[in-house]
């Protein structure tokens, strides 16, 4: 009898985080944002969610689990059609993988709610905690990450910061390069060095999307301006195109897609 997966995708090869089962508590049917990234491999759907609300009773994520085969994979990863944080369920979600797995758990977030108490709260439960920082100004938030009204650079930069004090695990900075801020990478670089993340990843859309990648020359060049910077001498610094993959197979392809999109 074929297993009817919804909830969960993956096994995928991720260059930043290694072999991660997706699992996505936004309901997979509809994109679930309070961003429309203009390089989202979702597509550009300015419908925007801005309460935090139960999509997903994780129940019936949980049952899911339970029915795979035992899958050896690096992290669970909390990510799918949107912000994860905007699930109100989250942090019940995380605790309770943690409980009934031996899995290291990762949440990937576009980091406008860190602000939120309650948001870092439920976050504190994961193993690694990835957040999104694509812009040093507003305006360029405004152009790349197309944000909800009310969405501002400051809150962003308040919530990464104090989260950062609060967090005991792994905290990576995910930054995605192209054209419209590909200029601010100085800036972006500085803003990284206040931070002081455990890792940095400079990524630029490999995935189809309405936008085209930053070449591989380009992200050389920023990534160089990175390493060299004194202040992230002694900070791990990956990028998309340097970095290698484990091999993995999905168990479910067409809802790893749906989620994730296709490479060019």
């Amino acid at each position: 009898m074929k297993r009817k997966i919804k909830h969960i995708y993956g096994p995928v090869s991720s260059w930043r985080i290694g072999r991660s089962l997706g699992l996505d508590i936004l309901g997979g049917k509809k994109k679930i944002c309070n961003f429309d990234c203009s390089y989202c491999q979702l597509g550009n759907k300015p419908a925007f969610a801005f309460k935090r609300k139960i999509f997903v009773p994780f129940s019936g994520v949980m049952n899911e689990i339970k029915s795979l085969r035992k899958l050896s994979v690096d992290y669970i990863t909390f990510s799918g059609c949107g912000e994860p944080t905007l699930a109100g369920n989250l942090g019940r979600a995380i605790k309770e993988l943690k409980l009934k797995t031996k899995n290291k758990i990762a949440v990937i977030t576009n980091s406008t709610l860190l602000y939120k108490k309650e948001i870092r709260d439920c976050l504190k439960k994961a193993d690694f905690v990835l957040v999104k920082l694509d812009a040093a100004s507003q305006e360029v938030l405004k152009a790349v990450s197309r944000p909800a009204k009310g969405i501002t650079l400051k809150n962003i930069l308040g919530g990464i910061m104090q989260f950062r004090k609060e967090f005991k695990g792994k905290f990576g900075l995910q930054i995605m390069f192209v054209q419209d801020n590909r200029s601010e990478y100085k800036e972006l670089a500085l803003l990284a060095a206040k931070i002081m993340p455990d890792e940095i990843q400079l990524n630029t859309p490999l995935r189809r999307s309405a936008v085209k990648p930053l070449s591989k020359k380009e992200m050389t060049k920023i990534t160089e301006y990175f390493k060299n910077l004194a202040a992230l001498k002694k900070i791990k610094i990956i990028s998309v195109y340097d970095s290698k993959r484990k091999k993995t197979k999905p168990i479910n392809i067409q809802e790893t897609i749906k989620r994730r999109g296709a490479r060019n």
